[in-house]
């Protein structure tokens, strides 16, 4: 039985008039909220846009979060700097550009940039020449677990947001699978996939017949945490599973439970073997949107495993928990997407929800998210808003001359 069971939206089976005991429901608890599938991300956290190999010394490397286009380098120290993605001059992206020591220069005028985003040099400028008062925006950036992170909203919260603590990804007794995919989906569908395992006769081909029991879930402003009881009740079980589940070589049925926790904007997995103490293995993951309206995200998984006692038995294994993992991973993209292509085609969220832990974190991702912006209108080729072609807002030359420095975050890009 559920330890708690927050909100509305279910009721107990209503005996019908044939003597059958059938579900009666109450309208959805999301009746008359806003469409989660509108609902941004918010931006004031620090998010994954990299992995840190990808980003190599003296070059520059093109991501972006919710629209918002952002240039990764790592100048001649090593660091990381994070610039929008723009040259202030024509707007050209400094993705494209060439990095000098710590600076990143574009390719196209060879405008300069230091890593907070100001101007150190446009080389064909006399002193006397006016010149843009600052640069771009550059974010706050942080490089860990083999990620490099940036912080998008407003700057000034940077320092204070607290930052994911990972203690299984230094310790000695584990080691860490990364893993980096494209998903076409708003993000909020995996947040929903992960913390539901009741979809298990999806994975039934990897895994057999798995039989999940909730134990119990919680929930407050900013996290859902539900807890599995798994048990293995026939059919083939990949050998790459039961490695994972603690069994070892020799391998043996056992019950696993599993904890699965969404902690506004970030979500982790712990698996418990039977008789053990200590997780298996442990995952974290984010789901980072990439583009203005939200229908894509990059997914960023650290997958923490146990080392077993024959140090050699995981360095064998490595490659087929990897193959595994891929496996149910593209189960679970193949059914996300389905569920957005579903949204796509009906313009809304018509599916009905009756698991209390989905709708406990559909409250907790509206409460903590943004409203996404409306798509633009089209702009009139004369100009938007009336603006003259070749206006600061068109893009043309006079954008030089204005002050491109950092504005506020822009929520959902």
């Amino acid at each position: 039985m559920a330890e708690t069971q927050t909100g509305g939206g279910i009721t107990p089976p209503v005996p019908s008039r044939d003597g059958v005991q059938r579900s009666g429901h109450t309208a959805p608890r999301s009746a008359g909220l806003p469409d989660l599938r509108r609902v941004g991300a918010h931006p004031d956290h620090w998010y994954p846009v990299a992995l840190s190999r990808k980003v190599r010394r003296g070059r520059a490397y093109a991501t972006a979060f919710a629209g918002e286009r952002i240039a990764l380098y790592r100048g001649e120290s090593g660091a990381v700097h994070a610039l929008e993605d723009r040259c202030a001059h024509r707007q050209v992206p400094l993705s494209m550009g060439v990095v000098e020591g710590e600076t990143l220069r574009c390719c196209y005028h060879a405008w300069a940039y230091r890593g907070d985003g100001r101007i150190s040099q446009i080389p064909y400028l006399s002193k006397g020449d006016g010149r843009p008062p600052r640069g771009v925006r550059g974010y706050p950036v942080r490089e860990a677990y083999g990620l490099v992170f940036v912080f998008p909203g407003d700057p000034e919260k940077a320092a204070g947001t607290a930052f994911p603590e990972l203690p299984a990804h230094g310790s000695p007794k584990y080691r860490t699978m990364t893993f980096s995919r494209t998903v076409r989906c708003h993000y909020s569908f995996m947040h929903e996939n992960l913390l539901d395992m009741n979809h298990q006769f999806l994975h039934r081909g990897v895994v057999g017949r798995l039989h999940p029991e909730l134990l119990g879930h919680r929930a407050d402003g900013r996290t859902v945490e539900a807890r599995y009881l798994f048990t293995h009740t026939g059919g083939k079980r990949n050998r790459s599973a039961g490695l994972l589940a603690g069994e070892g070589i020799g391998g043996s049925a056992s019950s696993d439970v599993m904890t699965i926790r969404t902690q506004y904007p970030y979500q982790t997995l712990d698996l418990v073997p039977e008789r053990a103490d200590h997780p298996a293995f442990r995952l974290w993951a984010a789901y980072v949107p990439e583009d203005a309206e939200q229908r894509t995200c990059r997914t960023y998984g650290l997958l923490m495993i146990e080392k077993p006692g024959i140090p050699a038995a995981l360095h064998v294994a490595w490659p087929f928990i990897r193959r595994f993992a891929e496996r149910v991973f593209a189960e679970d993209r193949m059914a996300v997407e389905a569920e957005q292509r579903a949204w796509d085609e009906q313009g809304e969220d018509r599916n009905h929800e009756v698991f209390p832990v989905i709708l406990d974190v559909r409250e907790v991702l509206r409460a903590n998210g943004v409203p996404l912006r409306p798509p633009a209108a089209p702009c009139d080729p004369a100009g938007c808003d009336g603006a003259p072609a070749g206006h600061p807002r068109d893009g043309g030359e006079g954008d030089a001359s204005r002050d491109p420095s950092p504005s506020p975050a822009r929520p959902g890009g």
